[in-house]
């Protein structure tokens, strides 16, 4: 083997060791960022939950206030939460239907608030499984 072949073979052989360790610090950089990636969408998921969250605990203390557009307001907002995040919907529904049966009132269709109105929309929607009546 002359002295250019063996050169060559070392250049060759440096150069496919440079190339692993290159592909290899490549991946862990791609999976470190990805890992990254993943912990800020963890982290941005939580912080819509809390927000949710708050949103939901305002809603419900507004479901009580005297002023119609406030508890207009809140029922909007609750038919939103059920309609953006599907797993909460049961909780609104259940939380909507009860507060129509706690609402020491006694509406008839016809002189019922808009906010009652709406929640007896919203929930019957909710209680007839037809794709044409529900909100979400």
């Amino acid at each position: 083997m002359s002295l250019l072949a063996f050169s060559e073979l070392v250049r060759n052989a440096a150069l496919a060791v440079v190339a692993l360790v290159g592909t290899y610090l490549a991946w862990k950089r791609v999976f470190a960022a990805n890992r990254q990636a993943e912990a800020s969408t963890r982290q941005a998921e939580l912080a819509r939950r809390d927000f949710v969250a708050e949103l939901f605990n305002r809603a419900v203390g507004q479901l009580g206030d005297e002023r119609l557009e406030v508890r207009l307001g809140a029922v909007y907002i609750l038919q939103q939460i059920a309609e953006d995040f599907p797993d909460l919907a049961g909780p609104v529904y259940r939380l909507l239907a009860a507060y129509l049966r706690e609402t020491e009132a006694d509406y008839r269709d016809d002189d019922s608030p808009l906010d009652v109105k709406e929640i007896m929309e919203f929930v019957q929607g909710w209680l007839r499984p037809d794709e044409n009546d529900r909100h979400i």
